[in-house]
């Protein structure tokens, strides 16, 4: 229940990804499920080009497989350990980071995002688990560092699906090194269930075999997961998509 906010938005709204007025979004920071942090104003005398309008959206956990790798880098499908390119459907993933602040949304410049996720195999690089150890890969992690737009982009795969979860990424949104206050944003991104299996019934993913949680199923998802989920259109053989992620900077 998200309370009374605003009698034009409803839960329906937000869960839309609706784009909110800086009074809705500031009444919406003590809803349950929903975050917005605190950020970093733009250096004196900065300006860049406004964000039209900021979309609440709720914080995940990291989950187990988080590595701090220090990759900065757009293309996270190589392993820089062995120079091998992960297969699987091209995905174009870009963030846009924004700031809300006393006038409205603007860029937040110079935001580190961390994205990272599986191979087609559901496999994760650089952890060990009960599968196996992938300790010295490196596939299919990286960050950015938001440009004055606030964007930056990744090109990566579809992710595959592993035992116990649906389909995911995971991606964490930081201050710059030495930012004080700094701020640190975490969540995962979703895809439609019906994408997502025409996908895995596709080479190279049929390997893995058939799918066993859909969104529906999976804990975390029922969480959010509609709010954070990437709506893609077909690019180049495969797909492309932008989220927006809204840090509070009042």
């Amino acid at each position: 229940m998200l309370g009374r906010v605003d009698a034009r938005m409803s839960a329906d709204d937000v869960a839309r990804g609706h784009v909110l007025s800086r009074r809705e979004a500031l009444a919406l920071l003590g809803a349950a499920g929903f975050t917005l942090l605190r950020g970093a104003r733009p250096a004196r005398g900065q300006s860049a080009p406004p964000i039209a309008g900021c979309v609440v959206r709720p914080a995940q956990t990291e989950g187990p497989y988080f590595v701090e790798e220090a990759l900065n880098r757009s293309d996270i499908r190589v392993d820089p350990s062995d120079g091998t390119v992960k297969p699987g459907t091209p995905l174009e993933l870009t963030l846009l980071i924004a700031r809300l602040g006393r006038a409205g949304c603007a860029p937040l410049a110079g935001a580190r995002v961390d994205v990272w996720h599986s191979d087609h195999l559901g496999v994760y690089s650089d952890v060990t688990d009960p599968g196996g150890s992938t300790v010295g890969r490196k596939f299919l992690r990286g960050y950015q560092l938001a440009d004055g737009e606030g964007r930056v982009r990744f090109l990566t795969v579809y992710p595959g699906a592993y035992q116990g979860r649906t389909v995911h990424i995971h991606f964490k949104v930081r201050s710059p090194q030495g930012q004080r206050p700094g701020y640190e944003f975490t969540s995962q991104l979703y895809f439609d269930d019906a994408l997502t299996d025409r996908v895995l019934a596709t080479p190279p993913y049929g390997a893995r075999g058939r799918r066993g949680v859909r969104n529906a199923d999976d804990g975390l998802y029922r969480r959010g997961g509609r709010e954070l989920t990437l709506a893609l259109a077909p690019r180049d053989g495969g797909y492309a998509g932008t989220f927006t992620v809204a840090l509070d900077g009042a």
